[in-house]
């Protein structure tokens, strides 16, 4: 049988029964913000552009299951639904017999189906460090004192210093492992000492090297139900959106058309001058510029009429429109709170009815605003904050409905920008306390990029 040329597969373990988290079904078909955390998972693999392959290993009952969400989701990259043992080295070496053909030299990562959110930096930075060492193990330092018990006695508390917390995925090259396994598990039919592949590798080559990546804190493993709270709001405050440290090409943008409702200034002007500096064509709608007003829904219907009379597409359509009026909410004029929420929330709604034929057409992408102020209710500005909450919820809900569809559907939520709005309702302040609307839109244009939809993307200060 010939070698299969494939650079870096990954090898997600999804076989586990989940005993600890005392559910009917096993935690990695559990939902987590409407969708399986399995789905979270192997969305990350599949959008990575260095992952060419993906194989999953779960129970043979569960086999179906996987290959109906896989249909669902347009995974591409799935090749192997492989069934698993009953520990994780059983299940890995399962792997291990799925990938006989594969080149010694392929790099594979091995990840827990139940930590989602692993991210894109990880993954690339275990494929890199896999071109200098045989092997690499994901950790963080640990911010608790580890100690070693004997019964209930502490028999010794090590150097923290000197210890970290080992996450996944773990990387090595497939000939290597191979090999361990052979000589550990195999040979000497040893397979309950071990409870993770490095160890395996240890104990099988001793004395080769295993190279340290960072990992991350919210690289969490979902093994109890508290896991799965701290999940849901881990996806709230958008942990899985746009990854910082990986950079998607936003040249990328050349020759797709963009529109933008509120980009005459602040964060969407910042938005059509980037998209414009990439090659898009840009369409800029607003109140002054040509009298769109996204509370009229005809307004935003004959702007988007009139810029496709000609046959051609939309393929971005970013709503950044909004107003503030900051004052008590017990002296607020009547006529400001109808303002706020026919700009802000009904705005957002309007948008999505009258842009929804046109991203049918173009599969697009739809980019709605909230703001970090939709977290919890904010004193002085209680009807702007709970708009922006329910701008999160709005987008959430569609990119549900919608992704059969293929449109996607992101919300940005950045933090304090400076905008002529911020000014307007806060005065001065100082600029290093702010975000630039640069940065604010260059997150924006990678989301409109990202295969994945329904992020949540929360846009920070370093």
């Amino acid at each position: 049988m010939s070698e299969r040329l494939t650079s870096a597969v990954g090898v997600i373990l999804a076989a586990g029964d989940g005993t600890r988290f005392g559910a009917t079904i096993p935690k990695q078909f559990t939902k987590l913000a409407g969708r399986t955390v399995l789905e979270y998972t192997v969305d990350v693999f599949e959008d990575f552009y260095d992952i060419d392959e993906i194989i999953i290993v779960t129970k043979s009952e569960y086999v179906n299951f996987i290959r109906n969400i896989s249909e669902s989701r347009g995974w591409k990259k799935l090749k192997q639904i492989v069934v698993g043992g009953k520990n994780r080295i059983e299940s890995t070496q399962a792997a291990l017999n799925a990938m006989s053909s594969y080149q010694p030299d392929t790099k594979l990562l091995i990840h827990d189906a139940v930590r989602p959110f692993v991210t894109q930096k990880i993954l690339s930075e275990c494929l890199l460090a896999l071109d200098i060492f045989p092997a690499v193990d994901t950790v963080v330092p640990s911010a608790d004192t580890i100690v070693k018990v004997s019964g209930d006695l502490v028999s010794d508390i090590p150097d923290r210093s000197m210890l970290r917390r080992g996450q996944t995925p773990q990387g090595f090259r497939l000939g290597i492992l191979q090999t361990a396994y052979e000589n550990i598990i195999i040979k000497q039919n040893n397979r309950k000492t071990f409870t993770c592949d490095c160890s395996v590798l240890l104990a099988g080559l001793p004395g080769i090297s295993i190279g340290a990546v960072d990992g991350s804190d919210s690289n969490i493993k979902i093994t109890t139900p508290i896991d799965l709270f701290l999940s849901e709001k881990l996806i709230q405050s958008g942990a899985m959106g746009v990854d910082e440290d990986v950079d998607l090409d936003l040249s990328l943008l050349r020759g797709k058309r963009v529109v933008v409702f509120g980009g005459r200034c602040g964060i969407g002007k910042s938005i059509c001058d980037m998209a414009k500096d990439y090659g898009a064509e840009v369409f800029s709608a607003s109140r002054s510029e040509n009298s769109v007003n996204v509370s009229h829904i005809n307004t935003i219907s004959s702007f988007l009429e009139d810029i496709t009379k000609y046959g051609t597409c939309i393929d971005i359509i970013i709503n950044t429109s909004g107003v503030m009026f900051r004052q008590p909410f017990a002296s607020t004029p009547l006529e400001q709170i109808e303002e706020m929420i026919a700009t802000n929330y009904l705005g957002v709604i309007n948008v999505a009815t009258a842009a929804r034929p046109y991203l049918l057409q173009s599969k697009g992408c739809l980019i709605n605003f909230s703001s970090s102020s939709y977290t919890r209710g904010r004193a002085f500005y209680a009807v702007y904050s709970s708009t922006k909450a329910a701008i999160v919820n709005f987008s959430q809900a569609l990119a549900e409905e919608w992704e059969v569809d293929g449109i996607k559907v992101q919300c940005i939520c950045p933090e304090r920008t400076q905008t002529p709005m911020r000014t307007k309702n806060f005065g001065d302040e100082e600029p290093s306390t702010l975000l630039d609307p640069k940065i604010v839109a260059q997150k924006t244009l990678q989301a409109a990029l990202l295969y994945r939809s329904g992020l949540i993307v929360d846009v920070r200060s370093r």
